[in-house]
């Protein structure tokens, strides 16, 4: 019985010691190697927001046209709906329709992302490249969830929740798949749906979502004998944005704001990173 006890005591501190001030500040030196020191958030890219705008709309053109035969009513509403045909849906030139989803990630960037147990004692769940090859300086995952600026309510979705993710200007990132986050991130989503175009993808909330790289929460932290070989990236979502390739954001603004970017975060890689590698980034951030 307290051995049962004493289990799920070290379950908890595992899941809260990163938002533990003192016990952050003591394992900073233990992750130097990949530590993020930034001074403004400007400074926080890795690769330029149009390298990942690209990334993502040659995905997202994928995964649309593996669809195309299962939605063909609804694309010729879409159609109907903007009143022209929308050229921008294959922005590589006439890529060969995919078969699932990790066929049109493979086809489109290169490698194939699964979560698996992670291969670092006590980490639970980890996202491994299981086919091809990741560049470096490729956009590798994003970070789900819904996103608060630093005024709005969080307090309750973020008890016993260790997916929320803090941006350098403040904004927060809810990650979580479960709960009461889970009941946010589908209300927001349904509450922003421009006629038939959805504004987001809500299918990270299940164990199969539709845009592959909406596995970005289960990105462990590095540790000493294992480095990051990924980075945090900060990416608003630009207002040309093609409407009809939203639906694979993972990203929810909790409140309507038309005048405001979604914002995401993306993984980008630090080096070449192979298949059967975990990905682990580095949970910390110095703001000078």
């Amino acid at each position: 019985m307290f051995g049962a006890a004493l289990k799920r005591l070290q379950n908890r501190w595992k899941s809260y010691r990163h938002r533990f001030v003192p016990w952050v500040v003591l394992n900073l030196s233990k992750n130097e190697k990949t530590l993020r020191q930034v001074r403004e958030r400007s400074e926080d890219k890795l690769v330029p927001d149009e390298e990942v705008s690209q990334s993502l709309l040659q995905l997202f053109g994928v995964l649309l046209r593996s669809r195309g035969a299962a939605h063909g009513e609804l694309r010729a509403y879409q159609t109907r709906f903007l009143g022209q045909v929308t050229s921008e849906e294959d922005p590589r030139g006439g890529v060969s329709v995919c078969g699932d989803d990790d066929d049109a990630m493979l086809q489109s960037l290169g490698f194939c992302l699964d979560r698996k147990p992670s291969s670092l004692p006590f980490a639970g769940t980890g996202v491994f490249v299981t086919k091809g090859r990741v560049p470096k300086g490729a956009t590798v995952a994003m970070y789900p969830g819904t996103v608060y600026q630093f005024y709005e309510p969080i307090l309750l979705q973020s008890i016993r929740n260790p997916f929320v993710f803090r941006c350098i200007d403040g904004v927060l990132i809810d990650g979580n798949d479960r709960g009461l986050s889970k009941m946010v991130f589908k209300s927001c989503s349904g509450r922003d749906r421009i006629g038939p175009f959805v504004m987001s993808d809500s299918s990270w909330l299940t164990s199969r979502p539709q845009n592959p790289l909406a596995v970005g929460q289960y990105v462990n932290n590095c540790s000493y004998e294992a480095p990051a070989n990924v980075c945090y990236q900060e990416y608003d979502v630009p207002d040309n944005f093609p409407i009809h390739l939203r639906q694979y954001l993972p990203n929810v603004n909790y409140s309507h704001d038309a005048q405001r970017p979604v914002r995401c975060v993306v993984l980008v890689s630090l080096r070449d990173i192979e298949a059967g590698e975990e990905l682990l980034s580095n949970y910390y951030t110095i703001v000078h």
